[in-house]
C-alpha cells in the first residue's frame, strides 16, 4: 500500500479539508497570508501543498499572482508546475511563455497540461505534440492528448 503524500505542516491540511477559511473575515485574510507564505517555505511539501491550494483559490489578487509568479520559477519541478496552473486560471496570455518554456523541459507532470489545457492556444500544439506519444503512463498520456486536443480546437479554422 503507498503512503498518502501530505505536506509537513498541519496548515495546508486543514486549508485542503477545507477548516480554515481564506477569505470572508481578518482571521481568513490572515490565513490567506499564511499560505501565500507557505508558497516560499523551506520544506518543498509545504511548498508543494501551498501553491497548490493557491492555484485552486478563486482569489486573484497581486499578492496571489506575485506568489504563483514566484512559485513558478521555484527549483522543484512539481512546485513549479503546480504555480503553472494557478497563473493559467488568473491569465492565460502571462501563463502562456511559462507553459510554453515547461513543455519544452524534460520533465511534464499533470499540473503543465492542465495549464497547457487552460492557455488552449495553437502556440501550444507544435510542443505539445511531442508528449502525446505513448508512454508507460496512460493516464498522464491522455491529459497531454486533452491538453493539445484544446490547443488545436482553438485554432482558427481555415476559409
Amino acid at each position: 500500500m503507498t503512503e498518502r503524500y501530505e505536506p509537513a505542516s498541519d496548515f495546508p491540511k486543514a486549508v485542503a479539508a477545507e477548516e480554515v477559511p481564506l477569505s470572508g473575515s481578518a482571521f481568513a485574510d490572515a490565513n490567506m497570508q499564511q499560505l501565500i507564505a507557505m508558497t516560499r517555505d523551506d520544506d518543498v511539501s509545504n511548498r508543494d501543498w501551498a501553491t497548490m491550494l493557491l492555484a485552486l483559490e478563486e482569489a486573484d489578487t497581486p499578492e496571489i499572482r506575485e506568489a504563483l509568479l514566484s512559485a513558478a520559477n521555484d527549483e522543484n519541478d512539481v512546485v513549479r508546475a503546480e504555480a503553472l496552473v494557478g497563473i493559467a486560471r488568473r491569465d492565460r496570455e502571462l501563463a502562456l511563455p511559462l507553459v510554453l518554456t515547461a513543455l519544452s523541459g524534460e520533465w511534464a507532470g499533470m499540473p503543465i497540461f492542465e495549464a497547457a489545457a487552460l492557455v488552449a492556444v495553437p502556440a501550444l500544439v507544435e510542443v505539445l505534440k511531442t508528449w502525446t506519444e505513448r508512454s508507460d503512463d496512460e493516464w498522464l498520456d491522455q491529459l497531454a492528448c486533452d491538453a493539445l486536443a484544446a490547443c488545436e480546437k482553438s485554432q482558427p479554422t481555415p476559409n
